[in-house]
């Protein structure tokens, strides 16, 4: 199948309403019916602001969390509408790509 590989860069402290971003995109993509998405936590980064995000042994706010999921072309729209409709500004990268299981005989 073709489609696209969409992975968000967010921070644990970072909240859509009472619940964490990273937490509501696996949601909102679980609802919209797309296959599936995996949450990353990450020791450290940063982004635009230069500023270094990191999960410290007393303090994991600021940890950087990655979420990333295989979506068809509709799914992809339907979840960017989705965010857009929700006013949600969060940092992603777009790529295409082929995915599949490796157990259908139409995926050679």
């Amino acid at each position: 199948m073709q489609g696209y590989q969409l992975t968000f860069f967010t921070q644990q402290d970072r909240k859509h309403g009472y619940q964490p971003l990273g937490n509501w995109l696996i949601e909102e993509a679980r609802k919209l019916g797309v296959g599936g998405a995996t949450l990353i936590a990450a020791t450290k980064g940063f982004g635009r602001d230069r500023k270094l995000h990191a999960a410290c042994f007393f303090e994991l706010a600021d940890q950087p969390i990655e979420v990333t999921m295989a979506l068809s072309e509709a799914d992809n729209k339907r979840l960017l509408q989705r965010l857009r409709d929700e006013k949600i500004s969060v940092f992603y990268i777009k790529t295409p790509i082929e995915f599949g299981m490796t157990d259908d005989p139409q995926g050679d």
